[in-house]
């Protein structure tokens, strides 16, 4: 994943000045905090949240879709090994 440098905040100054945070979100979008110089935890505005947690309850929807297709499809050869 590629991230904006811009958006990269050390988890020091996260607890020190949070509302640094808050601007990089509010002009970027996202902030990356860095923990042991290591992207730890990412900082969202709402709306952006909403819009994943959309996106991954479709994908959910999708997988249980073809999961149950697949289920369907091979019923008998299920029943048989669960014997």
């Amino acid at each position: 994943m590629l991230v904006n440098t811009k958006t990269i905040v050390p988890m020091t100054d996260a607890n020190q000045n949070f509302s640094k945070v808050v601007h990089i979100v509010d002009e970027n979008g996202m902030a990356v905090i860095m923990k042991n110089n290591k992207p730890r935890y990412v900082i969202v505005n709402f709306d952006e949240y909403e819009n994943i947690a959309a996106a991954m309850q479709m994908r959910k929807a999708r997988i249980d879709t073809a999961a149950e297709k697949i289920m369907n499809e091979n019923i008998e050869a299920l029943a048989e090994l669960a014997k």
